[in-house]
């Protein structure tokens, strides 16, 4: 039987911040770029030195600093799969090799004033790493921070995901067709039981959009069994990546917002529209329905919205984003996330 984690297991482990995320690469570069004041005011010898030596400090770090980022970025796809430890040590390495590179180079070309002496070269190499190591201390313990936020979140999710009244109506919707069609109703109680057993567990930070999408659609079979032909569902998945992975407990909890403030208030039902589909290398999410103009009930889906927001912001930071549609009758979420193919965390050591 495959080990399965617990909703609220937390699964952050040391691992090297993605470098191909945007948060990442511009909190590195206001980070660093933030020190050199205070380098400057170090090294200079005057307040009227200070200027030059920031002038100075900043036409060779800048060289460095966007090297050093561009080699992270190429090189992420196999830091990743690194042990935290060897991975970090690759980057602080890194880090000191582009400053020596830069440095002697900047010495044949003679562009600062800057005494390009090798004490003066393996000086800066060691500062360098010793930024490069505060950088990295600085993302594992932001990631530390927001773990317990991220498994509350989680927790969040589950329970909008398998709220009381869902439970409820779908017992009794399988209890009225039980003796007129024991078949379809057996096979009911399956997806039932599938939907919950998914829900409360699942192997990883993310899931492929397949396994969402099936978890999805057992739950509107379920929702279909109870509502008839007042919920109608429309899926556009031709252009949908079976690999992509996203957060888990994302689409369905918005389907159930769609149904419940959306279908149920309705004498007549409606529709809902699911749209999937990958645009260069970001994935797009779009769920519709239509609801009623007046009125407190469709007031719910702010709650589940806040939650993937947050679960959103954990996992991809600036790189997701989450946008709402509101008309005279309908409503609309988009979500954006980053096509993602692997799970960006190392391998687990025994």
């Amino acid at each position: 039987m495959p080990n399965v984690q617990s909703i609220n297991q937390n699964t952050l482990s040391d691992a090297l911040p993605d470098f191909r995320n945007w948060g990442v690469i511009l909190r590195s570069l206001l980070l660093v770029n933030g020190m050199v004041p205070l380098v400057a005011i170090a090294q200079a010898s005057s307040w009227q030195n200070t200027l030059e030596r920031l002038i100075d400090i900043s036409i060779f770090l800048q060289p460095v600093l966007l090297l050093n980022l561009l080699l992270l970025f190429v090189l992420n796809f196999w830091l990743i799969r690194l042990p935290y430890k060897r991975g970090a040590t690759v980057v602080v390495l890194l880090a000191m090799f582009v400053t020596l590179m830069i440095y002697y180079l900047g010495s044949r070309l003679n562009i600062t004033t800057i005494d390009y002496g090798h004490f003066q070269a393996w000086r800066n190499a060691l500062l360098s790493s010793v930024i490069a190591g505060l950088l990295l201390v600085y993302f594992q313990f932001r990631a530390n921070a927001l773990s317990p936020a991220l498994d509350q979140a989680r927790l969040q999710a589950l329970q909008a995901r398998i709220r009381p009244h869902f439970l409820f109506n779908s017992i009794n919707a399988v209890l009225g067709i039980v003796r007129a069609n024991p078949k379809r109703a057996e096979t009911a109680l399956e997806d039932m039981a599938d939907l919950f057993r998914m829900a409360m567990a699942h192997d990883g930070d993310l899931v492929t959009v397949r396994q969402e999408v099936m978890l999805a659609r057992q739950y509107l079979a379920l929702e279909q069994l109870r509502l008839g032909e007042r919920l109608q569902v429309n899926w556009y998945t031709d252009n949908m990546p079976d690999d992509a992975l996203l957060p888990p407990l994302i689409l369905q909890p918005l389907l159930e917002n769609a149904v419940y403030h959306g279908i149920e208030p309705l004498a007549e039902g409606g529709i809902v529209e699911i749209k999937l589909y990958c645009n260069g290398n970001e994935m797009h999410l779009e769920i519709y329905n239509p609801r009623q103009e007046q009125g407190s009930h469709h007031i719910g889906n702010k709650i589940a919205l806040g939650n993937i927001r947050e679960r959103l912001a954990l996992q991809f930071d600036v790189e997701a984003s989450y946008k709402v549609e509101m008309g005279k009758d309908f409503y609309r979420v988009h979500i954006k996330l980053p096509y993602v193919k692997e799970l960006l965390k190392p391998p687990s050591v025994t």
